[in-house]
């Protein structure tokens, strides 16, 4: 059976037609928030294939008035200017952040308690 996918394009908004994003529902495969070094090292990996990457660290809340559901996300941006081939860029990045959070959950499933 194939595992959830959980980095994905998140498709280009109107005021950026052209920025790269890419979004990791981290807290649903990891259980908890990102940390520092592990966003340092996504950040390393990526800078070997773009020269600009902004990464946000964040709660996501989503909320109606008959529910309420809250996930720690991972959001990649490049922008527009860095990305020659935004298309390809935006696979590889989906390819890396999903390979980096299940590398986080393998690393933090290994440590002792």
């Amino acid at each position: 059976m194939p595992s959830a996918q959980i980095a994905f394009a998140a498709g280009a908004e109107p005021a950026t037609p052209q920025q790269v994003a890419v979004h990791v529902n981290f807290g649903v495969l990891t259980g908890r928030e990102a940390t520092l070094a592990e966003i340092d090292r996504l950040a390393g990996w990526l800078l070997d294939r773009v020269p600009h990457v902004t990464i946000v660290s964040e709660m996501r809340h989503e909320i109606d008035r008959h529910s309420e559901a809250a996930v720690h996300q991972v959001r990649i941006e490049v922008p527009p200017h860095e990305a020659d081939a935004p298309a390809e860029i935006e696979t590889w990045l989906v390819d890396q952040a999903e390979r980096w959070a299940r590398m986080c959950v393998a690393d933090r499933a290994n440590e002792p308690v």
